[in-house]
């Protein structure tokens, strides 16, 4: 069981304790049983969550016209390469490719298509995108991708919510590190001691929060992605002229670290129920927290990349043609129910509550000022 594992892993270790994102990484990405590793993991209507592209082809068309944009933007570079990463079931990488193949066929005849997925029981993409233009598409480790290799456009989508963070207390002006121990009463407890590595206090001055006032109403709990500015270093490194888009839930540091949201974001999904409990389902529940958009738009910066725009996901897909397609269902004279189950997928990749309100960043590294000055149609609004 990965739940005894995980305890014989704080056993062994210093102090008897690890901190949270060791234990996130573990209860999802254990290559045994963690949830990400599992063969059938519970996406889709009938799982635990499901993603845009999981309500119909449109998310995945308007991409990919986003997409053939930046390659005339680049100037109709060969090969033009589209990397995703975490593609999921592999139902964006098929939409795209299909939309791109139909749509943009000059496009199309360009593209080099690269997936990075950690997730082994996520790979059974392989076997929907098999004989979809199986010479566009290879599967790559960040590793196997060359620095400074990469023109096109590097892009996810819900990927950074779900890596590893680092839990912190403040108290009494203090910054403090949640651990995870055992005890004799319970399998998992947590425990505050000292943070493990400095970054995390620097942390703070990157984003320009002062911890000291968001703490001032007393305890304050929340959490700090030490992951996703990894991977923003790494995936820097590997562009050399194009974009890097992510597409996720989250806020910018301020409403991040608003002294009223004095419990952080962290939610775990089981069966479509949401809850803050991460030591329970262990292996068979997701865990999440939202993303700090500024922190990736301020280190990016640090790593060479310079931010075009940011905006919601709903506003995005509007000025892709969203609008157009929910206005043509009620010229539409096909099956009703159809009719309306569509109209109402298109409406919640909009809802400002929902997916509408996910955050869009658009970065970019290696343009001249001509490419730079020529915005994206995404964030025309």
């Amino acid at each position: 069981m990965l739940g005894d594992r995980i305890i014989s892993r704080i056993n062994a270790s210093p102090q008897r304790r690890i901190t949270f994102a060791q234990f996130m990484e573990l209860a999802l990405y254990d290559p045994q049983d963690g949830y990400y590793a599992k063969k059938a993991v519970d996406i889709g209507a009938q799982g635990d969550f499901f993603t845009s592209p999981h309500l119909g082809t449109d998310f995945g068309e308007l991409l990919a016209t986003q997409f053939a944009q930046m390659w005339e933007i680049l100037g109709q570079p060969v090969p033009f390469t589209l990397v995703e990463m975490g593609a999921g079931q592999g139902i964006l990488a098929a939409d795209i490719i299909k939309y791109l193949y139909k749509n943009y066929q000059s496009c199309f005849q360009a593209l080099e298509y690269v997936i990075v997925e950690l997730s082994p029981g996520l790979k059974q993409q392989q076997q929907l995108l098999k004989g979809l233009a199986a010479d566009k598409v290879s599967w790559r480790s960040l590793e196997e991708i060359a620095d400074n290799s990469i023109i096109g456009c590097i892009f996810s989508n819900e990927l950074l919510d779900a890596m590893p963070i680092h839990l912190f207390l403040l108290e009494n002006g203090q910054l403090g590190e949640i651990y995870v121990s055992t005890s004799n009463e319970a399998a998992f407890i947590e425990i505050v001691s000292a943070p493990s590595s400095p970054r995390l206090a620097q942390y703070f001055d990157l984003v320009g929060v002062d911890i000291a006032q968001i703490a001032s109403n007393g305890s304050y709990r929340s959490e700090i992605n030490l992951a996703a500015l990894d991977w923003l270093s790494t995936v820097a490194q590997k562009l050399q002229r194009g974009y890097l888009l992510t597409i996720d839930y989250g806020y910018s540091a301020t409403r991040y670290y608003n002294p009223m949201r004095s419990q952080g974001t962290l939610q775990c999904y089981y069966r479509h129920q949401h809850h803050n409990n991460p030591y329970i389902n262990i292996g068979r529940q997701d865990i999440t927290a939202h993303v700090d958009f500024t922190a990736l738009e301020r280190w990016g910066d640090a790593c060479g990349l310079q931010k075009l725009g940011f905006t919601q996901q709903g506003l995005f897909l509007m000025a892709l043609g969203l609008g157009e397609r929910i206005a043509a269902i009620s010229s539409n004279t096909g099956d009703l129910n159809h009719l309306l189950q569509r109209r109402d997928a298109l409406h919640q990749l909009i809802d400002p509550q929902g997916l509408g309100g996910f955050g869009v960043l658009l970065q970019c590294k290696g343009l001249t000022s001509q490419e730079i000055s020529t915005q994206p149609t995404g964030l025309s609004c």
